[in-house]
């Protein structure tokens, strides 16, 4: 494996160059200042940036829409007639070029707020024209801003019907005079002077014949210029299945490398300290889903082989536990373990949990936040250093230059899309043969994203509660209901339960943030009043000192409500908590609710989850609302998120370049994502070094690539 990838390093350095790589320039059309507008705006270099430039939608350049028939449905419009009138209206930056276009039926408004003095050159009043672009009403009447625009010549309108591309493009290059109209004359020039050579086959003929796929040139030609909406779809499908196959064989050639050649430290045996906390001080029977992952982790440790594992499990599934008992084994094999958490109350709740667990045990673990004072940084360091220490957790700071082990052997990073690729190589050079790395997620992840954003690691399902855990009740309610909520709430407190009420945070405005926060404090104190019953309040403005005070208040039961903003979505574990409300709940994502949901229902009562909501909802956020109160699954969760936000928005996935597809959608091609994935894994099976004749396309494909191929570990 490794001779392949240096191989292919080496082609990729010395690829010939093609046709494909010709500057935009030699298009006819395209001058120098049209060839710089285009490299900066759409990021077109090259005749191949060009080609893997696809057009949005067709349109049936034979059929245009009625006026009178265009409706708010309607997104777009392509419609017929003459210009009745063109002015300027509105002065400096409210300057706008405005046009009336008839047809026999009615009237449609053209504006235009950029490049305007080149348009009103360009359009004459009484002149026919072709018009097309987003449709907006205003005002109850129609109108296009920055249409395409041609003259309207009767002969178009007869003959075989012609589908033409519409392409992306920007409001500045078409203040500038290129539309998609151009691109698609520049893209129809490109077709004019390629072959199919300059497109060679980079899948194998026996795949594209199983699979009833369409040759490579044929592809890209009927994307662009269709014959038919069929043709138009044999063609999408062609290329949807090469990006899959092609983002699948890269990230299983990064695995089968690092499952060949990485090597790492050998935990070949559960000792004394494993099986005395199994045995003796384990606080529940294990689940089968952590029976399975914990055989996973040892088949991985034993191997020989550095461990990367990507471990997901959903709210209180019992990832720390499994990442305890990892840690045991480690401590057995004579090896050390750093367990990483985003904030410093997650690695507090950690160090909190697993101290209890082991108080009766001879394991010596410290915490390193940001906020352990100088002497007692000092001795915990000595402590890493020396071999002292079998356990260190902590956030970011263990990851410092000053932090160094005596034989680091496990890293254990929770909540790993918090922490940067960088942050996490970190961690890996803490020893000379890099330690077996464990990334935990409380998020599930929906498989195609897993397949996608992280298949270069080996990965686990946690998909099941420990015993006992009973659901959690979730309720929306609106604000015309908060008294009600707040009866409810004291009912809950009566009977000794304690409640979170959390407010969302506002990137945008920290200080924004603040005042919700107080003022909606201000409300519950208002509700609440002191001494019947007593408030703690946690905020990203106070000091790690008052943070852990007002949280430690709650969880030694000395308040019943905790006011926060979401940075107690993750880490804290109070079992006597039995309701959580989220004020504005609208403006919190899925998988984010669910994390906060996660915070009640850990104790042997029944537990409530209440989402307040203004009295108007968008229809997106009446969605997220139903598919919380219809489910506690996690996963089911994650699935409807990534329907809704869609990859590039789901937290952690933003550093993957697996995500970057032009045409594939890993939420619409699941089935066709699951067939290249399987594909591949069958055709590295049988040629792990890609070394057979009939797979020689797919080496040349690489090698043709020039850098666009990353061999880099995602995690």
């Amino acid at each position: 494996m490794c001779k392949l990838l240096a191989a292919l390093y080496i082609c990729i350095i010395n690829a010939p160059s093609t046709i494909l790589q010709t500057p935009i320039e030699y298009i006819t059309g395209i001058s120098t200042q049209r060839g710089d507008m285009l490299r900066k705006d759409l990021n077109i270099h090259t005749f191949n940036d060009l080609l893997n430039h696809f057009p949005f939608r067709h349109i049936d350049k034979t059929q245009v829409d009625i006026i009178a028939s265009l409706t708010m449905h309607d997104e777009y419009a392509y419609v017929a007639g003459k210009l009745l009138s063109l002015e300027m209206l509105g002065e400096n930056r409210a300057k706008r070029l405005v046009a009336k276009l008839k047809d026999n039926t009615g009237t449609i408004d053209l504006v235009w707020f950029q490049g305007i003095n080149f348009i009103e050159k360009m359009l004459h009043v009484g002149h026919q024209y072709l018009v097309f672009g987003k449709l907006g009403f205003f005002n109850g009447s129609p109108q296009i801003a920055h249409p395409e625009i041609e003259n309207f010549a009767p002969q178009k309108m007869d003959g075989k019907p012609s589908l033409e591309p519409i392409y992306p493009c920007t409001e500045k290059l078409k203040a500038r005079g290129i539309n998609g109209s151009n691109i698609a004359k520049f893209t129809a020039e490109l077709f004019l002077k390629i072959t199919e050579k300059d497109l060679p086959e980079n899948l194998p003929e026996a795949i594209i014949s199983d699979y009833k796929l369409l040759r490579r040139y044929d592809a890209y030609k009927q994307i662009h210029f269709p014959f038919s909406e069929k043709h138009y779809q044999y063609a999408l499908r062609r290329l949807k299945f090469e990006e899959l196959f092609f983002a699948q064989i890269r990230m299983q050639l990064v695995k089968l490398e690092r499952h060949r050649f990485s090597k790492g430290n050998v935990f070949d045996k559960v000792g004394n300290r494993f099986n005395d906390f199994y045995n003796n001080y384990l606080p529940f029977t294990l689940t089968n889903a952590q029976k399975r992952v914990l055989k996973e982790i040892r088949k991985d440790i034993g191997s020989g082989r550095q461990m990367s594992r990507l471990l997901q499990g959903d709210v209180g599934s019992g990832k720390t536990m499994v990442a305890l008992l990892c840690m045991l084994i480690a401590a057995d094999n004579g090896f050390q373990s750093v367990l990483m958490a985003p904030t410093e109350i997650l690695a507090t709740q950690h160090f909190i949990g697993i101290s209890e667990m082991l108080k009766d045990m001879p394991i010596k673990l410290h915490l390193l936040t940001g906020s352990v004072k100088t002497k007692a940084r000092r001795e915990i360091l000595k402590d890493a250093e020396d071999g002292t220490a079998h356990f260190l957790i902590g956030t970011h700071a263990v990851i410092e230059t000053k932090v160094n082990f005596k034989n680091l052997g496990l890293a254990i990073i929770d909540e790993q899309h918090k922490f940067g690729v960088a942050q996490r190589a970190q961690l890996r050079d803490k020893n000379t043969i890099p330690p077996h790395v464990l990334v935990m997620t409380a998020t599930p992840i929906p498989r195609t994203l897993a397949l996608t954003a992280y298949g270069d690691l080996d990965y686990s399902v946690m998909d099941e509660l420990p015993p006992g855990r009973k659901p959690i009740e979730t309720i929306h309610r609106n604000e015309s209901a908060r008294p009600q909520v707040m009866d409810f709430i004291k009912t809950e407190i009566t009977q000794g339960r304690q409640v979170y009420i959390v407010y969302p945070l506002i990137e945008e405005s920290s200080t924004l943030d603040f005042e919700n926060l107080m003022k909606g404090y201000e409300e519950i104190k208002s509700f609440f009043p002191e001494p019947k019953y007593w408030i703690s309040m946690v905020h990203g403005k106070q000091t790690p000192e008052i943070k852990e005070t007002n949280m430690q208040r709650f969880v030694s039961g000395n308040t019943q409500i905790m006011v926060s903003t979401t940075v107690i979505e993750v880490g804290v574990n109070v079992p006597n908590a039995s309701v959580m409300v989220i004020e504005s709940a609208e403006r919190f994502g899925l998988s984010q609710l669910h994390q906060l949901r996660g915070r009640v229902g850990r104790g042997a009562d029944k537990s409530y989850c209440i989402l307040l909501t203004g009295n108007k909802l968008s229809n997106d956020g009446r969605e997220r609302m139903k598919i919380m109160v219809a489910t506690n699954d996690g996963f089911a969760i994650a699935e409807k998120d990534l329907e809704l936000r869609g990859p590039g928005e789901i937290e952690g996935t933003k550093q993957s370049g697996a995500l970057n597809f032009k045409l594939a959608s890993i939420v619409n091609d699941k089935a066709m994502l699951e067939v290249a994935r399987d594909v591949v894994e069958k055709l590295l099976e049988q040629d792990p070094n890609i070394e057979l004749k009939e797979n020689e396309v797919i080496k040349k494909y690489l090698v043709s690539q020039k850098g666009k191929t990353s061999w880099s570990k995602i995690a």
